[in-house]
């Protein structure tokens, strides 16, 4: 039983970074997968669904931008790709990790897959179902703070969420441990 994992929004100023693990069944294939970032908004969309349906085992797990701050973005994630693994029923044999580095205390054994969201359908799922969880979830973050344009950007540091943090200051949902982020808090009036 091989679980596939990634993570999607570790490069934004904003929002949680988002990990998945996947336990395919090779009963129940899933067509069409792949890299999350090789596939439209509306192909992820249609597989989200389809993942979670046929799929053993999925979790996704958000790390909250208060942990990010705290032990870092790369340490977030690591300890997301525990969680989502160690919360997995049934458990994995083997855990595949896209990336050059495995998270410490996984409950089995690991290997880190550089590029492996073009090699292991497992980790296709991984990353389609971790990028749909997290676009979604910036979504919801824009209705209640819609001057960000988190849903077109989807907290990424675009020249508009520069200008509109330059602008509106950081909201709760801001990572304050980033640079641009703590520019802009230091650049505010006092009043």
């Amino acid at each position: 039983m091989i679980a596939g994992v990634d993570e999607a929004g570790r490069g934004p100023l904003a929002g949680p970074v988002s990990v998945a693990a996947v336990i395919l069944n090779p009963r129940r294939k899933i067509d069409g997968l792949d890299d999350s970032k090789k596939l439209s908004h509306a192909r992820r969309e249609a597989l989200y669904p389809l993942i979670l349906e046929r799929a053993l085992a999925w979790r996704i797990e958000f790390v909250e931008v208060e942990e990010i701050d705290r032990v870092n973005i790369f340490q977030a994630t690591m300890l997301g790709m525990c969680r989502a693994v160690v919360a997995l029923a049934p458990q994995a044999d083997l855990v595949r990790v896209d990336g050059n580095h495995l998270p410490k205390g996984l409950p089995c054994r690991g290997e880190a897959l550089v590029g492996g969201d073009a090699l292991e359908p497992s980790i296709m799922a991984a990353s389609i179902l971790a990028k749909v969880a997290r676009d979604r979830a910036m979504c919801s973050l824009h209705e209640r703070f819609p001057h960000y344009g988190f849903d077109q950007h989807k907290g990424y540091p675009t020249a508009a969420h520069l200008a509109a943090l330059s602008q509106h200051g950081p909201c709760p949902h801001h990572r304050r441990s980033f640079t641009p982020v703590r520019v802009a808090m230091e650049n505010l009036p006092l009043f």
